[in-house]
């Protein structure tokens, strides 16, 4: 597939995720009104808010390894910026660095998305996650959007329903699916040097635990130019 090609699919994918994101962010956030009949329609709601915030993620990563768009680093930079702003208040350019410094040393003490201290432990490796992630900065962006949203007719409570939660279970899902499951120390060997491993999950579960970054790991650590709809096909 030729360059343009690949940036012309990864935009049209990435408007698909990111509308949907931005049509339950504006409709949950100023529109939603509360009544006991529309609590199971907010339930899925979150849920599928959650799916796509772990999209967002999924893109700005194909941003970093410049597979979103290739050869256009400004194209990349822009829209990583935006979908991870979106996502959780989080920053591009304190992002980049640290999940390259991931890719240079994978399950090691000098990655930064492992925790060499609790390598089969999941909940000590989430908080250390989670610290490493977000930060004084990211709080004082949401904070400020809250405050603005706030000012236009918004309610907390739908701020903190159809943003924070769906982005913290979001963490959950990048955390469990895309880094701990595929780099957790286990008594088999990782096959190389990339220590990760991919899972079992079919193409749909997979897409639907983490934008195939879970079932193709390996592959992704093998590959990392190639955007996350295409890991299926470097396994074939």
């Amino acid at each position: 597939m030729t360059r343009a090609a690949t940036t012309r699919t990864s935009l049209l994918l990435a408007l698909a995720i990111a509308g949907g994101w931005l049509a339950i962010h504006i409709g949950g956030i100023f529109f939603w009104r509360w009544q006991p009949a529309t609590l199971p329609v907010a339930a899925l709601l979150i849920l599928v808010q959650a799916w796509l915030s772990t999209g967002l993620f999924i893109i700005a990563h194909d941003c970093m390894h410049g597979s979103f768009a290739p050869g256009r680093r400004r194209w990349n930079a822009l829209v990583g910026t935006a979908c991870l702003g979106a996502y959780a208040g989080l920053s591009y350019r304190a992002l980049y660095p640290m999940h390259h410094r991931h890719h240079a040393a994978p399950g090691t003490e000098h990655d930064p998305d492992f925790h060499a201290g609790a390598p089969r432990r999941a909940l000590p490796w989430f908080v250390h996650f989670f610290r490493g992630y977000y930060t004084h900065g990211q709080i004082l962006r949401i904070t400020v959007a809250a405050i603005v949203y706030m000012l236009l007719g918004a309610s907390l409570l739908n701020i903190v329903v159809f943003w924070a939660l769906p982005a913290l279970l979001a963490l959950a899902q990048l955390f469990l699916f895309g880094t701990y499951l595929p780099h957790r120390h286990a008594d088999t060997p990782f096959a190389d040097a990339h220590n990760a491993r991919s899972n079992g999950l079919s193409p749909l579960a997979s897409l639907a635990t983490c934008f195939h970054f879970g079932a193709y790991h390996h592959e992704h650590h093998l590959s990392p130019q190639t955007p996350w709809w295409q890991l299926p096909r470097v396994r074939r």
